[in-house]
């Protein structure tokens, strides 16, 4: 079982890097530049349209992702036998993950093809909240009650 908990841990790790990964990949491929990097910078209409959506994808899924993890680890992770625990953690930490990512690289986009600070601001908002995501195994054994033994 103990070997079940670390290959949890260590996948659950990985998604993590893979979520920072990403947005990093976006920021340099906008950073060098490309014929996208502010193709809609002087129009009105598609920044307003840009930052609208970027900000509403930030003020729900966060909050989303959050909030439905727990939600889940309550109702259904913690009434399972410890095998499909292990399953769902890492399943619902990806859910979890994917939430928090659509605003992150939609404010990275947003911030480049409009040059508008507001998408900066809700990606790191993202970023922000996914410091509350932190994976290990000692959150893991935690989060479902998992004593050492």
């Amino acid at each position: 079982m103990e070997e079940q908990i670390k290959k949890t841990a260590a996948r659950v790790r990985i998604a993590f890097a893979c979520f920072w990964i990403l947005p990093i990949l976006l920021v340099l491929f906008g950073e060098a530049g490309g014929g996208w990097v502010g193709m809609y910078a002087g129009d009105v209409r598609a920044t307003y349209m840009a930052e609208t959506i970027t900000i509403l994808l930030a003020a729900s899924c966060v909050p989303v992702s959050l909030k439905l993890f727990s939600w889940v680890l309550i109702r259904k992770i913690n009434v399972v036998t410890l095998p499909e625990a292990l399953r769902f953690y890492a399943m619902w930490s990806g859910v979890r993950l994917a939430l928090l990512a659509i605003p992150v690289l939609a404010g990275f986009f947003t911030y480049y093809i409009v040059l508008s600070s507001t998408g900066i601001l809700c990606a790191l908002i993202g970023l922000t909240a996914s410091l509350f995501c932190l994976p290990g195994e000692e959150r893991l054994r935690k989060e479902l009650h998992i004593n050492k033994e």
